[in-house]
C-alpha cells in the first residue's frame, strides 16, 4: 500500500513526460499529427490538479515544463547525436526553458478549484448553494475561452522566441504536427503555422476544461452544453470549410521543366579532392540522360555544397561547372561554398544562359551549431562542446538575391539547407519577386535518422504561405516537388540514401498575387507576442495592487 501514494505523488512528473512524448509521436519517424489536440493536457492536468500544497508553487510549475521540454526535445532532435552527443544534451537543456515559461504562466492563470456543493437533483438547490456553484470558474464558458485564449496567445509567444533567439531554430511546432493535412493547413496563407500552434494549443486547454466540467457538473446538476467546446469545434470545422475551398481553387499556371539530381556522395568524400573527378562524373552521368529526354529541364537543380571546391575559386570546380553548363545548354543551378578575403559563405549560383552569366546568393540564415557557433568567442564551452564539427564560422550573408533564369522562365528564391522552414525569410524573396521556391540541401549527416524527414515536414508550409510552388535537391533526399497547397508528389520523389535524377514539371503562377501572409508576415504572431506582453503587465498591476492593499 505505501507504494500507491508515492506513485500519487509522481503522476505530475510523469504527466509531463507524457506530453513530451507525445509531442515528439507528432513527427517523423512517428507522424501521429493528430496527437497534438491532446498532447498538452497531461502537462496542463499536471500543472492545475497537483501541488496545491507545495510552498513554491511557481517553481513547481515551472520544473514541470522543463521536464516536458526535455522528453519532447531530447527525443524529437535525438538525430542530433549524428553530429554530436554533447550538443544534443545541450540544444535539449536550452530549448527546454520555453516549455518551463509557458507552464509557469499556466500555473499563473491557474483557475480556483474551489469544489462545486453536492446537492439532491430532485429539490432546487438553495439560493445560496446556487451562487456558490456559479463562482466556480470551470462552469463557466466565459471563463474558458479566456483561459484557452491566453494560454495559446503565449504558446505562440514562446515558439517565436525559440525560432529567433540565437538566430533561432523554429522546428517542430505545434502548428508543424498538421503539416500532412491539407485541408486544416492552408489556412497559413493568412496566420503562418503558429495560426495552427494558436488553434492546437488553443483545442488543448478547451479539452481540459471541458472534462473537468463534466465532472464537476455529474456532481451538482444535469449535465448541460457550454459554448466553449462548441465554438472551438465551430472554429475548428470553419478553418477545414477554408481548407476544403482552396483545394478545389485553380490558379492560372505555366509549367517549368526541372531535374533535380540526388547524388547521394557519402559525406566523407564531399570535399576530398582524392574524389573529386568521382564528383564530376556522377553529377554528369546523372545530370545528362535528362538532357537528352523528348522534353529537356529548363533547370537542372544540384544540392548543397555539390562541389569538392567553391565554384567561383577552385579552378577545378569552375571549369567542370562551366563546361557542363555551356554543353548542356540549360540553367544550372548548385549550392557551393563562396570566399571573399576574409570570410567564407554557404551559397547558392546558377549559371545561365548557357554559362555567359552567373548569379550568387551568400545565405543569409545560418544554423546555429552547425554553420557558426553563436558566441563563440564569449562562451568557450560552446565551442569545445561542438568539437570539430564546426571549426570555424560561415559568415552571414545580407542579399536577398532572386535568380533570374534565362529568357525569364522563372524567377527563383534560393534556399540553403534550413533557410526553406523559415517564413518570413521566405517571404523576403517574394516580395523581391520570386515565383518560385528552390531548397539545395545537403541532409547527409542526418544519417538513417528521422531528420531528413522533419525537415521536410518543416518546410512544406512556406508553399502554402507564398502560393508558390517548391523544388528541392538534396544530397540524400528528400528530393522532391511540393504545390502550392503544400503537397508533396509521391510521384516526385526521392528518399533518403537513394541515387537518381527527378525529371518533372511544377507549375508557375501566371499571375503576380501576394498572399496575405507575404504582404503582412509575421502580424499574427506579433500580434499575439502584443497580447502575451499586455497580459504579464496587468498581472503585474494587479500583484502590486494587492500588495498595497495588505501594506
Amino acid at each position: 500500500m505505501a507504494a500507491f501514494p508515492k506513485a500519487l505523488r509522481l503522476w505530475p512528473w510523469l504527466a509531463a513526460i507524457l506530453s513530451g512524448l507525445l509531442c515528439t509521436a507528432c513527427f517523423a519517424p512517428f507522424d501521429q499529427g493528430w496527437l497534438c489536440w491532446v498532447a498538452l493536457t497531461p502537462l496542463l492536468a499536471a500543472i492545475w490538479f497537483s501541488g496545491a500544497n507545495s510552498k513554491r508553487r511557481w517553481l513547481r510549475d515551472l520544473l514541470l515544463g522543463y521536464v516536458a521540454g526535455l522528453a519532447f526535445f531530447w527525443s524529437v532532435f535525438s538525430w542530433l547525436r549524428t553530429v554530436t552527443v554533447p550538443g544534443l544534451f545541450l540544444v535539449g537543456a536550452y530549448m527546454s526553458i520555453y516549455f518551463a515559461l509557458w507552464s509557469w504562466v499556466c500555473g499563473l492563470l491557474r483557475p480556483s478549484l474551489r469544489a462545486p456543493v453536492e446537492v439532491d437533483r430532485g429539490t432546487p438547490p438553495p439560493p445560496e448553494e446556487e451562487a456558490l456553484r456559479a463562482r466556480s470558474p470551470w462552469l463557466r464558458s466565459t471563463n474558458n475561452l479566456r483561459l484557452a485564449f491566453l494560454l495559446a496567445t503565449v504558446w505562440v509567444a514562446q515558439e517565436w522566441l525559440r525560432s529567433v533567439v540565437f538566430s533561432g531554430w523554429g522546428w517542430n511546432t505545434l502548428g508543424a504536427a498538421l503539416h500532412a493535412q491539407l485541408v486544416l493547413i492552408q489556412i497559413v496563407e493568412y496566420t503562418g503555422v503558429p495560426g495552427l500552434s494558436f488553434l492546437v494549443a488553443f483545442t488543448n486547454v478547451i479539452l481540459l476544461a471541458t472534462i473537468r466540467r463534466l465532472i464537476l457538473e455529474t456532481r451538482v446538476r444535469p449535465i448541460r452544453p457550454h459554448y466553449d467546446f462548441t465554438l472551438t469545434m465551430a472554429a475548428i470545422i470553419a478553418v477545414m470549410s477554408f481548407g476544403l475551398r482552396t483545394l478545389q481553387t485553380g490558379q492560372p499556371s505555366k509549367p517549368l521543366r526541372v531535374a533535380l539530381v540526388q547524388p547521394n556522395i557519402p559525406r566523407e568524400q564531399k570535399f576530398s579532392p582524392m574524389f573529386a573527378q568521382q564528383t564530376f562524373d556522377q553529377f554528369t552521368g546523372l545530370s545528362t540522360p535528362a538532357l537528352s529526354s523528348s522534353a529537356p529541364p529548363d533547370l537542372i537543380v544540384w544540392p548543397e555544397s555539390s562541389m569538392p571546391g567553391p565554384v567561383l575559386q577552385d579552378e577545378l570546380s569552375f571549369q567542370f561547372v562551366m563546361d557542363f553548363a555551356t554543353s548542356a545548354k540549360t540553367d544550372l543551378l548548385l549550392g557551393t561554398l563562396d570566399l571573399d578575403e576574409t570570410r567564407d559563405y554557404n551559397a547558392a549560383l546558377l549559371v545561365a544562359e548557357s554559362g555567359q552569366r552567373a548569379q550568387i546568393y551568400r545565405k543569409i540564415h545560418l544554423v546555429p551549431f552547425g554553420e557558426y557557433i553563436p558566441g563563440r568567442h564569449t562562451i568557450p564551452l560552446l565551442a569545445r562542446v561542438v568539437g570539430d564539427q564546426v571549426p570555424s564560422d560561415f559568415a552571414f550573408g545580407k542579399d536577398y538575391t532572386v535568380f533570374r533564369l534565362t529568357n525569364d522562365k522563372a524567377f527563383v528564391a534560393p534556399l540553403i539547407c534550413f533557410e526553406d522552414t523559415i517564413g518570413d525569410l521566405a517571404r523576403q524573396f517574394v516580395l523581391g519577386g520570386a515565383n518560385l521556391l528552390a531548397n539545395v540541401t545537403n541532409d547527409g549527416w542526418f544519417l538513417r535518422s528521422a531528420g531528413s524527414q522533419q525537415h521536410l515536414a518543416n518546410a512544406v508550409f512556406r508553399c502554402i504561405e507564398t502560393r508558390l510552388p517548391m523544388v528541392r535537391a538534396a544530397n540524400t533526399g528528400v528530393t522532391c516537388t511540393i504545390t502550392p497547397l503544400g503537397q508533396i508528389s509521391s510521384s516526385h520523389l526521392l528518399p533518403p540514401f537513394t541515387e537518381g535524377v527527378l525529371l518533372g514539371e511544377v507549375n508557375l503562377p501566371t499571375e503576380r498575387v501576394l498572399t496575405f501572409y507575404v504582404r503582412h508576415g509575421e502580424i499574427f504572431t506579433y500580434g499575439c507576442v502584443g497580447v502575451s506582453i499586455l497580459m504579464f503587465l496587468f498581472l503585474g498591476a494587479q500583484r502590486l495592487l494587492r500588495r498595497r492593499k495588505s501594506a
